[in-house]
């Protein structure tokens, strides 16, 4: 199972996990991003290393 974490504290919501996540992870809503489609996460990183606020952090639990 992997856990996609965003720290909202962080997340001003500019959409670049959304637009890059592969698998349509996430949704920009209420001007911060969410992980509404977490089972189709695969680990692939690409959200982590591209948020410009390095808000979400992805864990294999």
């Amino acid at each position: 199972m992997i856990m996609v974490n965003i720290d909202l504290g962080k997340c001003d919501g500019d959409g670049t996990c959304a637009n890059l996540c592969p698998q349509q992870v996430f949704k920009v809503n209420g001007g911060k991003a969410e992980a509404v489609n977490m089972a189709e996460c695969i680990n692939c990183q690409t959200c982590v290393e591209n948020c410009p606020q390095n808000a979400i952090t992805v864990t294999e639990m």
